[in-house]
């Protein structure tokens, strides 16, 4: 087995409801958004992963909605390409705004194979 000495690297996630944010509803199936949030990162050639998950919104108005989100996650993404890439999925998905949270995270790979 081995172990690549663990480093310190920033985790950056981006929040994006599916929510429209006039109608405050999904007007598309989830599918539809995980296709065109891949198609994004694909396009920035940037390495990520995602979740699905339920989440709660305070809109700029004040009104609460309830919705499905999908949460991008991005290690050591320039700054640039995290903006960009957070404005694409806002006018995409007709947001009002996505979240964006940022971590300090240590990172390690370990590597294995049969001989």
């Amino acid at each position: 087995m081995q172990r690549r000495k663990a480093e310190a690297m920033v985790e950056t996630k981006i929040y994006i409801g599916l929510n429209d944010s006039v109608t405050k509803t999904q007007l598309f199936e989830t599918e539809k958004y995980i296709s065109l949030l891949r198609n994004v990162c694909y396009a920035y050639k940037t390495p990520f992963s995602f979740g699905v998950e339920e989440g709660g919104y305070i809109h700029e108005n004040g009104d609460y909605t309830r919705e499905t989100t999908l949460v991008l996650t991005l290690i050591d993404a320039e700054r640039k390409i995290l903006d960009e890439i957070a404005k694409d999925l806002c006018t995409f998905f007709h947001q009002e705004s996505v979240m964006i949270t940022k971590g300090h995270v240590e990172a390690y790979f370990i590597s294995e194979t049969l001989d």
